[in-house]
């Protein structure tokens, strides 16, 4: 028997950055390599990755990272990854390629071509381990999960998934190996709890281009649509809809435009005519009743840009009287919002908006009744529910023990938990380094809580600067005080405050310079603490301290 540990380092308690560890023995399995887009309380941050350091403590045992699909939540953090561990890098055709452009965009490790390509039938051999696939249906072709044969059963990871029993071959899900392989011995499944509350069902992606087809036939504007940037199934719709209601899209975004000729190139987006996309130059040659703008967005809700456009900012395409915004994405709880501001805003430039969420339930993840045919399908012994914040999860976990699974085999795992079977028992064993890594820029890691905070304090209450020159020697205050206000009061109008402010500073330097002796960092410490009683007390609001003290050469030059 095995000694098999499945470890998630992402992806649980959360929405975004699936990241999988299945130990088997000495061996390591990633399972996708995943990025999650920050919320409005980590002010400044691009993204937010897994923490490596279990892997990078262990990256010798390392057998490869497998891949589910092309989207970011999957490969985004692949990069910064591959910049410290060097590990064969394993997807379909498509996966690979969005895995490739998203490697080289940040530049990390450009020379990296470690790449394999997989299909459904592939099968790789290691020790003790057959690594499979079979096909699933998502919002993006290529998509495959992955099944772990060890000596003791099959793990299966399901990565992102959807059934639609509609969907094009493209999309469709092999529910033949699905079937062979749940007749076998599943020890454990690892599925996708994004949906896992959802009472409504998706409709199948066929109703959605009908849809989108109608919409588009009764605009008498533009229609400018929203959507994300790798969500391949819902640019071929726009595609299709577009050329059956004779209209022209013109794409924005250098992002959107890579994917689009990455499909096109590999057989997965098909042009349904080859005049269909048209280019910045030639949007003059058209009326408005004949264009649709594709606006894509990184972080899968594309608002931002939306609201560029809205405020007349955005470089190639604004909006204005008699346009239509049409969101065609599912924007998560959190950005309601962000959503609701963005509608105002393009209404207030004279658009209008329609959310296809308002007619039905579209979405690229299972709803309750597709999440236990799976596991009726492949009859796991043991179930762990991963992909989503604790609350899907928990429900996903319900779903299992509604078809018969055991809630002593139902594990409900944070970042971080190692599960662990061993002599024929499956618990929980303890846990290994996880978490959060920030990225802002070029800096990876190297932002934490204390910056993060005084982030906060900076947009709440702003900053209050102190700057006094001394001459040490001479015990004395060469220059200042001088009060610098910015985002925290109107300095014209709250001259009594400066005034009074400026003079606590002087006080407190002045009884320092007392002692010749006395610490910079003494100095300073009482600065801020004396300022912000005061500014508390007269504003009830504690912005951020800055005392800069500046030592001046008492010597004449000869």
């Amino acid at each position: 028997m095995s000694e098999i540990k499945i470890i998630p380092l992402g992806g649980v308690r959360e929405n975004g950055k699936n990241m999988y560890v299945v130990e088997v023995d000495e061996l390591i399995f990633v399972l996708d390599c995943g990025l999650m887009y920050p919320d409005n309380e980590l002010l400044g941050i691009d993204v937010v990755i897994p923490d490596f350091t279990y892997l990078e403590e262990n990256k010798n045992r390392i057998a490869g990272i497998f891949l589910t699909h092309g989207h970011e939540d999957a490969v985004g953090a692949l990069p910064y990854f591959l910049e410290n561990i060097d590990a064969p890098v394993f997807g379909t055709e498509l996966t690979i390629e969005l895995a490739k452009i998203s490697v080289k965009s940040t530049g990390l490790n450009p020379n990296f071509n470690n790449y394999h390509v997989i299909n459904e039938k592939t099968e790789i051999e290691f020790d003790n381990v057959t690594v499979k696939f079979f096909r699933t249906t998502h919002s993006i072709p290529d998509s495959v999960a992955i099944c772990l044969d060890t000596q003791d059963g099959t793990i299966v990871y399901t990565g992102d998934f959807k059934f639609d029993q509609s969907a094009s071959d493209m999309y469709k899900t092999d529910f033949a190996a699905i079937s062979l392989i749940g007749q076998k011995n599943v020890l454990a499944l690892m599925s996708d709890s994004s949906d896992a509350e959802s009472y409504v069902e998706n409709v199948s992606d066929m109703r959605v281009t009908e849809e989108i087809i109608d919409t588009f036939n009764n605009a008498e504007g533009r229609v400018i649509v929203s959507c994300v940037a790798s969500n391949v199934m819902r640019i071929q719709q726009v595609l299709d809809a577009a050329h059956q209601t004779k209209r022209k899209i013109f794409m924005t975004g250098s992002k959107l435009v890579q994917v689009v000729d990455t499909a096109i190139n590999l057989g997965k987006l098909v042009l349904p005519s080859k005049n269909v996309i048209v280019t910045e130059k030639n949007l003059d040659q058209y009326s408005d009743d004949e264009l649709v703008i594709l606006e894509t967005g990184q972080s899968g809700e594309p608002f931002e840009a939306l609201q560029r456009m809205s405020k007349g900012k955005h470089k190639q395409v604004n909006i204005k009287d008699g346009d239509l915004v049409y969101i065609t994405t599912t924007p998560s709880t959190s950005m309601e919002k962000v959503v609701g501001r963005t509608k105002n805003m393009i209404y207030g430039a004279g658009g209008s908006v329609k959310e296809i969420s308002d007619t039905f339930k579209v979405s690229g993840h299972a709803t309750p009744n597709d999440l236990k045919l799976m596991m009726n399908l492949l009859h796991p012994t043991f179930f762990i529910p991963v992909q989503g914040d604790y609350r899907v999860q928990a429900a996903h976990a319900e779903l299992a023990h509604e078809v018969g699974i055991s809630y002593k085999n139902i594990f409900i795992p944070g970042k971080g938990d190692v599960i662990e079977y061993k002599d024929g028992r499956m618990r929980m064993a303890g846990q290994v380094a996880a978490g959060n890594v920030l990225i802002d820029g070029i800096g990876v890691g190297d932002i934490g809580n204390i910056v993060l905070r005084d982030r906060k304090l900076l947009a709440d209450d702003g900053v209050f600067i102190a700057v006094v020159t001394i001459s040490r020697r001479q015990g004395r205050i060469v220059s200042g005080p001088e009060i610098i206000s910015r985002g925290f009061v109107y300095m014209k109008a709250s001259e009594d405050l400066i005034k009074e402010s400026t003079e606590i500073t002087k006080k407190v330097v002045e009884d320092n310079l007392e002692n010749k002796d006395f610490e910079w960092s003494t100095l300073k410490q009482e600065i801020r603490d004396s300022l912000s009683r005061y500014l508390f007390d007269k504003t009830k609001r504690r912005p951020v301290i800055l005392p800069i003290i500046m030592e001046a050469s008492s010597y004449l030059k000869k």
